[in-house]
């Protein structure tokens, strides 16, 4: 990129007609930004980037979806269409793609149009039906573009596994871009799919590519290196597969069980899909084909209900209260599951549902037992995942072991609690030798006595030779035996930046534990510790709003720690042991639902008033001058003071 101007350039490749035919591109070709909308546009770029590192949970290590050409092709009912990014450095094997007009002098050999289709279906991207038919590509549109970054976060990067470096997009991200369709008649059994090959049947350019089934991914990206065969279910799209078995997706299952065991709940969440719901229950829907924006609440609600009943969980041999958590739409994509935001048409064959079903616990349970109940003849082997605080633990289950059970064996795992934050300690004591004090009180009256009998003529030698000893005494114990109290409130001093800094992060993170208990009197005493006066019942009124939000369908994060990154504090003076913390720090948490985890980190800069109260630093007041999500999927925050002390998984809202 230079001037802010992107252009063709010729490549690695040799040869003058391959040269001029590149020359002859660059005009009709390039794509003109000014600088500012260049830089613009590379920040665009990091932040998706960012996004996907952040919120995935899976990421392909092909490096097909960095290959210089990417093909993504999806079947229909009577056709399928292509859509490729051809790379500017191997244009000369997608030449016919390219239209005749864009070169400024004529190439003899370049047919008409529809010729030129007929030679891109002999020679370039070839479709085959399973009785032998050649399908003939139609180009319904082809322009000038820029790649679209699919660019994986291990780019570059050298994998400890493989020793290989990751493969990477190219620099130049110029590409053709076209749009073609290829139309065939019935329902074949099969595709095959060949790439532009040469004499030795190598093929000649680096294609990646990703095939749907009308809305159903059949593989994640893959490269095309040779013909592919791709089996056709027009019945069930779902289990349209390739007959390599390179060729495939990431997510295949259409029902999974996860449990996720935590010190004060335990979560039930299944993954399934609509379809397959049909062998229990009826969907109600007005097609048979789809399911339109209109039906989709209904039916949630429905399957929710319907799955609140089923597969009992048992909590160490008691049947809880099971409470329906969320019930959300969820799409299979290139990085995993993702929530279907908005309300859309959904065809019944891809759409799938995910049910969280929690049940409150008071503390780590010892056993947890799910019964599964739901087989079909095509689903007789279930992915069942526990997940507790040492990690997931994938296991499945079948018609013959049907029966889910994970138990503890967490030997030196301590739950996170919430401990007051003691006001002793936190401040600079007094402190007193107490036996030296003692030895100066008897030199004091042995002095007053010597003194007196020296008055009256007597002798002192003995009690002279005891002051001396009291003397030594007192010295020889002053670093032996001392006991330290607190300063009367009046004398006491500024809190140092190094105490600051402790009481701030034992209050946050006392805090923020509060919010992982479920029960709303439990996470009322709870801050109750640690937040005082009118703050305290702000904050609950805004954990209970956003409890009500986590319903509707987002997730609550639980934070995993507090990072303090300054703090510096003012003594109040119109209130005895008050302080005034101006505070920097970051909180970072983590929710995880369906086996996948996302990360967030939000960082903070505010005032935080502490007090001393019976005995303890609770926080009484609250200003937020600043609130940044570090992650860039997360947009700026409130700036409220509840919202300071809670982050909510806003991509799942």
């Amino acid at each position: 990129m230079r001037g802010g101007a992107l252009t063709f350039a010729a490549g690695s490749s040799s040869g003058a007609q391959r040269f001029r035919m590149w020359h002859s591109l660059q005009t009709a070709m390039s794509i003109q930004f000014p600088k500012r909308f260049a830089l613009w546009l590379q920040v665009v770029l990091i932040a998706c980037l960012w996004a996907v590192s952040a919120r995935a949970d899976w990421i392909n290590l092909s490096g097909a979806e960095v290959a210089p050409n990417i093909a993504e092709v999806t079947v229909h009912d009577d056709h399928v269409k292509v859509v490729l990014e051809a790379y500017v450095g191997d244009l000369e094997t997608f030449i016919d793609l390219v239209p005749p007009e864009w070169l400024k002098q004529a190439r003899s050999d370049l047919p008409p149009q529809d010729a030129r289709m007929r030679r891109f279906a002999e020679r370039g991207l070839r479709i085959t039906t399973d009785s032998g038919e050649r399908l003939q590509p139609e180009l319904l549109l082809v322009e000038p573009r820029l790649r679209v970054d699919r660019r994986s976060p291990f780019a570059g990067m050298v994998l400890p596994f493989t020793r290989q470096r990751a493969p990477e997009p190219p620099a130049d991200k110029r590409v053709l871009y076209a749009e073609l369709k290829y139309p065939f008649r019935g329902e074949p059994k099969a595709l095959l799919f060949t790439p532009p090959s040469g004499a030795d049947g190598r093929p000649k350019v680096s294609i990646g590519f990703i095939v749907y089934h009308k809305t159903v991914p059949v593989i994640d990206f893959r490269y095309l290196s040779a013909p592919a065969r791709l089996a056709l279910d027009w019945n069930d799209p779902w289990y349209s597969k390739f007959d390599n078995p390179n060729l495939r997706r990431h997510h295949r299952d259409a029902m999974m069980s996860f449990l996720y065991v935590e010190p004060y709940e335990v979560r039930h969440e299944i993954l399934t899909r609509v379809k397959d719901l049909e062998q229990w229950m009826d969907l109600g829907l007005r097609g048979k084909r789809y399911i339109e924006p209109d039906e989709l609440e209904p039916l949630k609600q429905r399957i929710g209900e319907f799955l609140l009943a089923r597969n009992p969980v048992r909590v160490d041999g008691r049947n809880l209260k099971p409470i329906l958590d969320r019930t959300n739409y969820v799409q299979v994509g290139l990085f995993g599951i993702r929530l279907v935001e908005r309300p859309q048409r959904l065809e019944i064959t891809g759409a799938m549902v995910g049910v969280i079903i929690t049940y409150l616990t008071d503390a780590l349970p010892k056993e947890v037992t799910v019964d599964w109940d739901l087989f079909t003849p095509r689903i007789q082997r279930v992915p069942a995942f526990s997940i507790d605080p040492a990690g997931p633990l994938p296991t499945f289950v079948t018609p013959d072991d049907s029966r889910h059970r994970w138990q503890n064996f967490l030997k030196n795992y301590t739950p996170p609690t919430v401990v007051a934050t003691a006001v002793e300690g936190s401040l600079p004591m007094f402190t007193l030798p107490l036996a030296s004090l003692v030895c100066v009180l008897a030199l004091i009256a042995l002095t007053w006595a010597t003194l007196r009998r020296a008055r009256r003529a007597r002798p002192v030698r003995v009690q002279a030779i005891a002051c001396l000893v009291l003397v030594v005494a007192a010295v020889a114990l002053y670093p032996v035996a001392q006991i330290s109290i607190a300063r009367p409130a009046l004398t006491a001093p500024p809190l140092e930046d190094a105490q600051a800094q402790r009481v701030l992060a034992s209050l946050l993170r006392n805090v923020y534990r509060a919010f992982d208990f479920r029960a709303e009197s439990d996470v009322y005493d709870k801050l109750a510790i640690s937040v005082s006066g009118d703050l305290l019942a702000d904050i609950y009124l805004q954990n209970r709003r956003s409890f009500a939000i986590q319903r509707a369908g987002g997730a609550q994060a639980k934070i995993k720690s507090v990072e303090i990154q300054e703090a510096v504090a003012e003594r109040l003076d119109d209130r005895p042991l008050a302080y005034s913390i101006k505070g920097d720090w970051a909180a970072q948490g983590t929710v995880g639902h369906w086996g996948h985890v996302h990360t967030r980190r939000n960082r903070y800069d505010a005032v935080v008033t502490v007090e001393a109260v019976d005995g303890v630093w609770k926080i009484t007041d609250l200003e937020v001058l600043e609130e940044q999500r570090v992650d860039p999927t997360q947009g700026p925050g409130a700036g409220t003071a509840a919202a300071a002390l809670t982050t909510k998984d806003s991509e799942d809202r």
